[in-house]
């Protein structure tokens, strides 16, 4: 059940990845990241308004629980892991090609299964293990097929805002399954719901004071804000690739490092996107890259089983 909601939360991801490449293209970034917290923030406010005052959601997977501050307290900081992981990934994808930034972003279940290893000491057979190997090479590689459009993988600032921006998610899916986890296995056994909920919250809230203090009084001279319609579709891809993600990992016996790989497959639709929407450049050698990654996420869904 949970490989099939990996998988699932994947496709949603693609498009999310997609639909922000586009929003980005020529735009502001603080303010597209904005409006993506606050959007996504009003579309699960009804549910923590109807969980709070009635009983309609009661029993039902969409219920958000309550809780004080020993429970906020990992939420808030959840918001700020993800939040910084956001702000370095949309700087980077605005100045890079997609069909490079996917293939990077696949690597950060490589990062998931270090720490997997060594913080929830989960195990992966030989089948898992030649799946990691493919997607690392998979990244050396990239950089190869960067080179040709003139992206030094080495000395690009951007590249870097791309590989912090993994790390810090790496981090997050860590910190997820933690958070996930009941208290008799070592986790907090937060609500899934509530995690969701009020981490977009309280990053609408951080956002706004970003939005207010670093680019509002240089708005004038830096890059405008344009609308774009996609940045809706942003948050509603992302909110229901995130509910999915969450309810995979609270499922019994779901493992981090498998369901983080198998959501990087969202590279496909993505890369399908680059190509198609952004006509982008170089794609039969980062053909071979993507390959590479999709038979890691192939040796990882055999080794599951």
């Amino acid at each position: 059940m949970w490989l099939v909601l990996a998988f699932l939360s994947a496709t949603l991801l693609g498009f999310y990845d997609s639909f922000k490449k586009k929003s980005l293209d020529g735009n502001a970034v603080i303010p597209v990241l904005f409006l993506n917290t606050l959007f996504s923030s009003l579309i699960f406010l009804p549910f923590i308004i109807l969980s709070a005052n009635t009983d309609v959601l009661d029993g039902s997977i969409f219920h958000v629980g309550n809780g004080g501050w020993e429970v906020h307290k990992y939420i808030l900081l959840k918001s700020v892991i993800v939040l910084s992981s956001w702000v370095f990934g949309y700087f980077g994808m605005k100045h890079l090609p997609l069909t490079i930034v996917g293939p990077i972003n696949a690597t950060r279940p490589v990062m998931v299964l270090v720490g997997a290893l060594l913080v929830f000491g989960e195990r992966l057979n030989v089948y898992q293990w030649i799946g990691v190997a493919l997607a690392v090479a998979s990244f050396f590689m990239l950089s190869r097929s960067g080179k040709k459009e003139g992206i030094d993988f080495k000395h690009d600032r951007w590249i870097y805002f791309i590989v912090l921006a993994a790390v810090l998610g790496a981090v997050s899916g860590l910190y997820d399954k933690y958070l996930m986890a009941p208290v008799e296995e070592g986790g907090v056994g937060l609500d899934t719901m509530m995690v969701q909920s009020w981490y977009n919250i309280y990053q609408c809230f951080m956002m706004l004071v970003m939005l207010l203090v670093l680019w509002l009084p240089k708005s004038k001279t830096t890059t405008p804000f344009r609308w774009d319609w996609c940045i809706v579709l942003i948050s509603i891809f992302l909110s229901a690739a995130d509910f999915v993600y969450f309810y995979a990992l609270s499922v019994p016996g779901a493992m981090i490092s498998i369901v983080s790989m198998i959501r990087r497959g969202s590279v496909v639709v993505s890369f399908l996107f680059g190509a198609v929407m952004f006509h982008e450049k170089n794609l039969k050698s980062k053909m071979v890259d993507l390959l590479l990654v999709l038979l890691g996420m192939l040796f990882l869904y055999i080794g599951s089983h």
